[in-house]
């Protein structure tokens, strides 16, 4: 199953709020994410850039459906999500990149002359 790390920012008026009335995300984000097929591994608080980092598992589109709901409610921005994959789906990927490499053409290297 893909993993994926998300970060984001809380917006001001976001941070009011949970100054005036203290909640725990966590509950909300790991509900969210199982309605969307993934599954919640960790949530954390952080301090610097960004206000959370969340950990998670799940397809691809699930992921996607999760981060524009989030996006769409309003409370958080500059939210970026990143694929994370183990040393060795890496490796998987490396040697499955040298198999096709051989047929792949790069922009502008197909010849011919330029205009």
């Amino acid at each position: 199953m893909p993993l994926f790390i998300t970060q984001g920012r809380f917006t001001t008026d976001a941070v009011r709020g949970m100054m005036a009335t203290p909640e725990n995300r966590e509950e909300a984000v790991r509900e969210l994410l199982a309605q969307s097929g993934g599954k919640l591994l960790n949530y954390y608080m952080t301090f610097g850039e960004y206000d959370f980092l969340i950990v998670a598992e799940g397809p691809t589109e699930g992921m996607a459906t999760s981060v524009i709901v989030a996006a769409a409610g309003g409370a958080i921005t500059d939210m970026k999500t990143s694929l994370a994959m183990t040393t060795s789906e890496m490796a998987a990927a490396f040697r499955k990149a040298r198999e096709v490499s051989g047929s792949y053409k790069p922009a502008g290297a197909a010849g011919g002359s330029a205009r």
